[in-house]
């Protein structure tokens, strides 16, 4: 299926991204649409969708668009699921000017480890949630 992805955040489909979120993620049960709404206001955000506007999935970068950048809620709606999105979503995210140029980036993941490690996240410590991947030289 031919998809666009967009960082237009009028695209959207906020009532889905909440209700997924809140009622099937393990990460953010009971989070309520104000909340959302809040969070998308204040984060770079994603949307993949097929080329009649149906949202695929969602992500937002927490960042300061210069040194750090934070996945949260990255989700594919269960229909779209084991499709391959995920992987395409995640390839056009990191190859975004943004975040392509932050130099340490960050995610939390319960299950998804696999996926976010041929991508070049790796493990941090021994959290058994945290992810990262850090660009950062140190003198």
């Amino acid at each position: 299926m031919k998809y666009y992805i967009s960082t237009d955040k009028s695209l959207l489909q906020i009532d889905a991204i909440h209700e997924f979120i809140a009622n099937h993620s393990y990460w953010g049960k009971g989070r309520t649409l104000a909340e959302v709404h809040c969070t998308i206001e204040n984060s770079l955000c994603f949307g993949i969708y097929t080329l009649a506007d149906e949202q695929i999935g969602f992500a937002r970068v927490v960042t300061d668009y210069a040194f750090f950048g934070y996945f949260m809620d990255v989700i594919i709606f269960k229909k779209f699921q084991g499709k391959g999105y995920g992987k395409k979503f995640l390839e056009f995210i990191l190859e975004h000017d943004v975040i392509k140029r932050l130099k340490t980036l960050a995610l939390k993941t319960k299950d998804a480890h696999q996926l976010y490690e041929k991508f070049g996240f790796k493990k941090v410590g021994d959290s058994p949630l945290w992810m990262a991947i850090d660009k950062q030289q140190l003198l």
